[in-house]
């Protein structure tokens, strides 16, 4: 299995939009059909003006046949494709390997968060040994939806996605694990091996199949 998340900066004030017409004509046209919908997201702190969407394929060939397919289905061309190129400043895509497959969190209404790790050349395998390891520990406080490795987009990045019911909860369950002493006993054996850290709080869309 492959993943894919795309991230699209937006103009200003256009992401709510951009994200209603991927979630009525686009869907109505796609499906998943072309590739299956993990997950759709629009940003709330971090970077902003940025909706982010994540999809699976069974593997690099099947991605590529789907995405030749749907170039050429003229409802994609004539219909979706105009309402979001005016509003589309950047495009960014990772090719993901999940080390942790993604599990929808088991109620909707969720508060999302993206981290992304890069790491020093050769640490990929170390790095994530060790944190799935340390899971026990870290999910008494919060559960992951997923991790994922970069096979293309951004070398030696590895990224997670968490759900949390609200700011609140994140703050608490954050406080709780770093309390913890097997999740600071990883956070010792782990720090050494990133090189930058970046965080992205994100509201599900309405479409989202993660709530």
């Amino acid at each position: 299995m492959i993943y894919e998340l795309r991230t699209y900066t937006v103009k200003p004030g256009t992401a709510p939009l951009v994200a209603k017409n991927s979630g009525t004509v686009a869907r109505d046209i796609r499906g998943d059909n072309y590739g299956k919908l993990e997950g759709y997201w629009l940003t709330e702190v971090g970077p902003l003006n940025q909706v982010m969407h994540l999809w699976s394929y069974s593997d690099l060939n099947e991605r590529a046949r789907l995405r030749i397919e749907l170039s050429k289905n003229p409802r994609w061309g004539n219909e979706y494709l105009p309402l979001v190129r005016e509003h589309m400043l950047r495009q960014d895509i990772r090719l993901l390997n999940a080390h942790i497959a993604p599990t929808a969190p088991a109620s909707d209404g969720n508060l999302y968060e993206f981290r992304n790790y890069r790491l020093r050349p050769g640490a990929m395998g170390k790095w994530t040994s060790i944190f799935k390891d340390a899971m026990e520990h870290r999910e008494k406080y919060s559960k992951i939806v997923g991790m994922w490795a970069t096979e293309a987009g951004q070398p030696n990045e590895v990224c997670h996605i968490w759900a949390y019911k609200d700011f609140d909860t994140r703050m608490k369950a954050r406080g709780g694990a770093a309390g913890d002493p097997g999740w600071q006993a990883f956070l010792k054996q782990s720090g050494s091996m990133i090189e930058e850290m970046w965080s992205t709080l994100m509201v599900p869309s309405d479409h989202s199949p993660m709530k």
